[in-house]
Formats: C-alpha cells, structure tokens, sequence
C-alpha cells in the first residue's frame, strides 16, 4: 500500500504542473473529401505554429456518420469543439440544441464580410459560417469529347445518344453520353423547378404531389430506359470512376468534385445543368454552404476562447483564398471577389452565372423528411414497381407522415406514473436486496484486500460506463418522448412507443425478415465453415496455407468487404454480371435495383465474411476428435459420410452449436453489411431488417425514442432465443 500512496501524491503533486505544460487541445470533425482535407491539414498546422498553446485534432467522418456521431455525442454532453458540415444540418441540430448560436459569441458586424449564402439564418440565428459557398449541382463535361456544353434538354439528349457508344462491339456500352448519381434525391431535385414548382413551400411544408415532380419522374426513366444515354444504375462512385476514366462525356457534380478532376489531370469544363426545352426553365440546383458551427456543450471559457480563434482563422481571407488556389472553391468572404486569382478563375466565373438559377438549401429539419420520403418512393419508381403518378402521390403522404412523426411531441400518459412507480419500487428492492453484497463491497476497500480491490476497480467503472449504464439509459429512452423537439428536455411518457411498435405491421414484416436473413446466413457459414475444415484437415496438403487464406475474408474490415461487394454487384460493370454474362451466357442481374436480389446481394456478402469464424472453430473441434475412432470406422469398412455422419458430426456439434448462436445473434444484429450494400435499404427501404430500421428510426429520423423501444424488443427477443436454445441443448446433453 505503501507503494500505491506514493505514486497517489506523486500523481497529485504532478499533475498541476503537467496540465500546465500541456496545450489545449480543439477538436473539429468534418466531411471534406480528400483534396480539401489535405488543404484543412495545411491550414491547421499553421495555426498551431501561430498559436503554440493550441493543438488541433481533426477527425474526418463520412456526411452521415458525422451527423449521427455528432448527434450521439452531443446526447451526452460531449462531442468535437467544432463541427464542419452541410448547412442542411443547421436546423436539426439547432432544434436538439447542440450547436450554439454565433450570434451569441461574434459580434453582428462580423457577419457583414460573408456571402448571405454563406451564413444562413434559422430562427433569425446565425449557427454557421462557411469558408466557401456554392456547394451546388452543374454540368460537367469533358472537353476531349465535347467542344461545347449542350445548352437545353434536347441537345443534351442528341449529344448522350451521340457519345453513348460501344466501342469494341462486344455488344456492351463501353462509354456513356451522360452519368450521375440519379438514385439520390439531391441530385434530381434540380429538375423539378425546371418543370414547374419547388419540392417544398415557402413554409417548409412538402409540395410533391405536384406535376412538376411526375415530369420529372417521367424525365428521369426516359434518359435510362427511352433514350438510354445514362447507365442503368449508377451510384456517386460509378458515375465518377466513369467520369475520370473518360468513360462519360457528360457528368452532373458538384463544386467540390473539381480537385478530383484536376488531380486526375482532366481536361473539363463546366455549365448549367442544361435548359428544358419542354418549359423554358432552367433546372434550379440547391445553393448553400459547408461551414463550421461550435458546439453548445463547451463549459471552459479556454477551449470556447481557443475554438473561437479556430474559427476565425479558418474562415479568414488567408484560408480562404487558400481553398480557392488549391481545390477551386468560390470564397464566401466578399472582399476576396474582387481578387484577381477569383476574377480571372474561369471555373469560379461559370459557377457564378450558374449559382443565379439556383435555389438557397433549406435548412429547416423538415427537409429531412422530404430528402427520405423521395428517396424510398423514387427508388420504387426505378425498380418498376410504381408508376410516376403513384410515386408523386406516395411521396407526398409519406413525408407528411415522417415529418409529422419527427415533430412528434408525445405527453405522459398513465402507464408513465405506473413506470416510474415500478422503477421505484425496483430499485428499493435491489437496493434492500443487495445491501449486503454493497456494503462488504465497500468495506472491501477498507479490508486486508483493498490493494486487490483497487485493481479491480477500474474493470467495474469500465463495466458500468460502457454497458450498465448504457443499457439502463436505453430503456428509460425507450419509455420517453426523447425525440427531436424534446432532444434536451425529454421526459417519461409511458408505453406509447412500445404499443405503436408491436401493433405496427411492418415491425413483424421486418421481423420475419430478420429471421430469414439470420437463418439463411446462420446455415450458409456453419455448413461451408464445416465443410472446409473437414477438408483441410482431412484432405489437403499444407493446411496452414489454407487455414490463412479462407480467414482472409473475416480479417479484413467489414466496410472495406461491403463496398467492395457493392461494387462487384453493379449491373453493368460488376465483375459477378460479367462472368455470368461471358461464361455462363446468362442475363444481367439487376443485383441492387430490386428488392429480392439486393436482399440477396447482402446475404452473399455477408455469407462471405461469416464463414472462416465457422471454419476456425470446426477446425479446433476437429483437432479433439480422437484419430482412433477413424481407424476403427475404417476397419469396419465405413465409407466417407458414414465417417463424418457417426463420427465427426456428433463430437463437433459441442463445440458448434454454441458458435451458431453466436453468429445468430451477432448476424441479427449485423447493420454493417445491409446499411452498406443496399445504401441504407435500397430499392426503397425495402432491404431493411430490424437493427437497421432501428438505425434509421434514431439517426436519421430523430426518433430516439421509438428506436430504443424497437431495440428493447429486439434485445428481449434475442434473450428468449439464446435462453431456449442454451435449455434445449441442457436437455439433450443430460439425456
């Protein structure tokens, strides 16, 4: 003990001297691609020269797990100093509360020198300033095949079916007249001006039961499936590998893909996304920003002072103008306008004159429900399954309904004194109960074992933090309205989400869902993880070798596997089409485009990540079977099955069952592989099971409360499963 008090004052007497000799450390996340993060390294590394008493720590995320770690660290008081990203976040985050207003700690006149773009007013606050602004959709085209951008809807169509080409006449489009990303809502939505009204009112209500929006509809599936001068699917990735390998003539981006194509050593050009000769109207792209916000849980007037400074240095005319010479960016601060390196920029004088047809990016949260509501039912219009008038009337009921539910305000009903009765109760037991164990607990620090005690402490605050406490805040939430009006100051209201979740029929369709994926994967990696231990052990030389190359696959991180997978299914350029195509002589699978063969596309995906765990295990109970009992199966004649049927299948089963409900309940809960390789539940949500609706319920619709309450469930009935099969399986061992 003696040694344990010299290093507690050691550790006392120091530590004074060693916060003092530490800097102060900010934080910034952000979601810049790769050409602007090697710009923001740059820039931060010059600040902290400048500023030797701060260090700057900057984490990049991608758009949605920024949002939704944002989100989830700020849920507990934490999170980065700063946060870089989209200004459609604004109003979701300035509803929960968890962005500060700047108007709060800069002064009014400070505001003057930006762009109005560049800092957006929610509720007459400004929560963000960003460094740039356009952010917006053009057309991109490559000068080697076009001298010149078409200038109205039917000479892009004529010039697409002119560069739409198969070169090599293996029957195959090997270079396209125009790609991009026309799956995602965003990238569409500049159409449906263009065909007469916006997508939502002045009001921030959704208007998208509109003709507008079914010529769009109408526009979209006759450039694929009329005029085919776009591919038949195509995702941000394809249309800009496309792009860069020369394999499009035409692409629609946005400003921040520009650095790419210069780094790519591209010949390009850029114009407004082209006039529709039908209207008379220009397509109108989202016109914002991508800035910095402060967070509002900062309580030390050091890291609020140092974050302040960071901000003002990143959003200076010297970091500015930096962005602008290095990835091409039109600076939001105004007096950089004038600058001759901005006028004489050809890039930033066309992105200007297209910036006058645009439209300023809602930030309202309401524009969330908009972006997904559009998302599931034009998926469907792509997969054939809905016509553009049912799609145009379903999208507009469901944003209703999605809004209407994040918006949600739900007041304490009986069931919630009942609860917190119950819980009262529960904890004056236990506490009655186990006041024995506690207190010997706690004089166990007093006692001839406190040095063990001491040591083990940590291992329970460890415990506590990272799966008590967690868990318990779970199923308070799951009793709340915790949502995104009530982010702050949600309270206890009873049983509501766990009766809308269990009389919802689409809570028991994804159920089914799940047990079919867990199965079918379940089965899929205990068979050909069996199968391939048996003949690695059994049958082939140099099992090292073999043990090492089937384990490659679950040693190599699942979002590296997922995307590659995702890729491989692209219908036209994915390697699996293509060998079907060339040696199987079959018809393109439209893997990703319809609901049963995305589904498929998961399990195959995830059936090639679970099996090594399978096999590695087999493998381990295949060493403790004892050689002789092959010997005598062989002396009596018995051939290869009977071996395997009377031997090697009952003295594995042991060992496998138990891994079989471990990867049942791990496959249950697996939001990886599906979230990734449908793109969240593409075609249309309609890939989800369980655990990823819960993930979309919570991060993307701010329904924290619903989704804790879904998750309860799912934990009950994961409880249930694991306890009968574990008591099924005492049974049959005490036989």
């Amino acid at each position: 003990m003696k040694f344990v008090k010299v290093l507690f004052f050691s550790l006392l007497f120091l530590s004074p001297l060693a916060k003092a000799a530490k800097p102060l450390r900010i934080q910034l996340w952000h979601q810049m691609i790769y050409g602007h993060r090697v710009v923001l390294s740059e820039a931060l590394r010059q600040f902290e020269k400048e500023n030797p008493g701060v260090t700057v720590q900057e984490t990049y995320r991608e758009t949605e797990e920024l949002r939704s770690s944002y989100q989830a660290a700020a849920m507990g008081g934490s999170g980065p100093e700063l946060v870089f990203g989209p200004s459609d976040q604004i109003g979701p985050f300035a509803t929960m509360n968890i962005i500060r207003p700047l108007d709060e700690v800069l002064e009014e006149k400070y505001f003057e020198q930006f762009d109005p773009l560049a800092i957006p007013l929610y509720h007459d606050k400004h929560y963000m300033i960003g460094g740039a602004v356009g952010n917006h959709l053009m057309l991109i085209y490559n000068k080697k095949l076009l001298a010149k951008p078409p200038q109205n809807s039917d000479e892009m169509i004529a010039l697409g079916k002119e560069h739409t080409r198969d070169l090599n006449g293996d029957g195959k489009i090997d270079r396209y007249g125009l790609v991009f990303n026309y799956t995602e809502p965003f990238f569409f939505a500049p159409f449906i001006p263009a065909f007469g009204e916006a997508f939502m009112t002045d009001d921030a209500k959704p208007n998208l039961d509109t003709p507008a929006l079914r010529k769009t509809f109408e526009f979209i599936l006759r450039l694929r499936d009329k005029e085919k001068i776009i591919p038949k699917e195509c995702d941000y990735e394809t249309a800009n590998a496309l792009f860069k390998q020369g394999k499009a003539a035409m692409l629609i981006n946005g400003d921040w893909s520009w650095g790419d194509y210069k780094d790519a050593g591209m010949d390009f050009g850029i114009a407004r996304i082209p006039l529709i000769s039908e209207t008379g109207k220009w397509p109108s792209p989202l016109v914002g920003t991508a800035g910095y916000s402060l967070n509002v849980n900062m309580t030390s007037s050091a890291h609020l002072e140092a974050a302040l400074k960071l901000l003002r240095y990143l959003t200076s005319e010297r970091v500015q103008l930096m962005f602008m010479e290095r990835v091409g960016v039109l600076p939001s601060n105004l007096s950089l306008r004038d600058n001759p390196i901005v006028k004489n920029n050809p890039l930033l004088k066309v992105s200007a004159e297209i910036m006058e047809v645009g439209t300023p990016m809602p930030v309202v949260p309401e524009v969330r429900g908009v972006w997904d509501s559009l998302r599931i039912q034009y998926q469907k219009l792509l997969a054939n399954s809905l016509t553009p008038a049912q799609a145009a009337e379903g999208v507009q009921k469901l944003a209703e309904s999605q809004i209407s539910d994040m918006n949600e305000v739900l007041q304490p009903d009986a069931s919630a004194f009942v609860i917190k009765g119950l819980v009262l109760v529960l904890v004056i037991l236990l506490a009655w109960v186990s006041k024995g164990s506690l207190l010997s607990f706690v004089q166990g620090f007093k006692g001839p074992q406190k040095f063990v005690y001491y040591m083990m402490l940590p291992a329970f605050v460890g415990i506590f933090a990272v799966i008590i406490y967690p868990f318990f805040y779970n199923i308070a939430i799951s009793f709340s309205n915790f949502s995104l009006r009530t982010f702050q100051d949600w309270s206890i209201v009873g049983l509501h989400h766990y009766a809308n979740a269990l009389t919802d029929p689409k809570f028991y369709a994804l159920f089914g869902k799940t047990i079919a994926w867990t199965v079918v994967n379940v089965f899929f990696h205990v068979t050909l993880g069996v199968f391939l231990a048996v003949v690695i052990n059994q049958v082939m030389p140099a099992k090292g070798f073999w043990r090492t190359l089937f384990i490659i696959p679950w040693a190599v991180p699942q979002y590296i596997t997922a995307l590659t997978w995702r890729g491989m299914f692209n219908q036209e350029y994915g390697p699996i089409n293509q060998f079907l195509q060339q040696f199987l002589h079959l018809s393109p699978v439209q893997w990703l485009s319809q609901p049963f063969t995305a589904f498929t596309a998961c399990i195959i995906t995830n059936v090639w990540l679970g099996f090594p765990f399978m096999m590695i295990v087999a493998l381990g109970g295949l060493q403790s079977i004892p050689h002789s009992l092959y010997e005598a199966a062989y002396l009596d004649k018995a051939n290869a099955w009977q071996r395997f049927r009377h031997i090697t299948l009952p003295l594995l089963m042991p060992v496998m069952i138990p891994a079989a409900l471990l990867g049942s309940i791990w496959t249950f809960n697996n939001l990886n592989i599906v979230w990734l390789v449908s793109n969240a539940g593409e075609p249309g949500d309609q890939t989800h099971i369980l655990v990823s609706y819960v993930y979309k319920a919570a991060f993307n619709l701010y329904r924290y409360g619903y989704a804790a309450a879904v998750s309860v469930l799912i934990f009950l009935i994961l409880v249930l499963w694991s306890l009968g099969s574990l008591r099924s399986q005492y049974r049959k061992e005490t036989r």
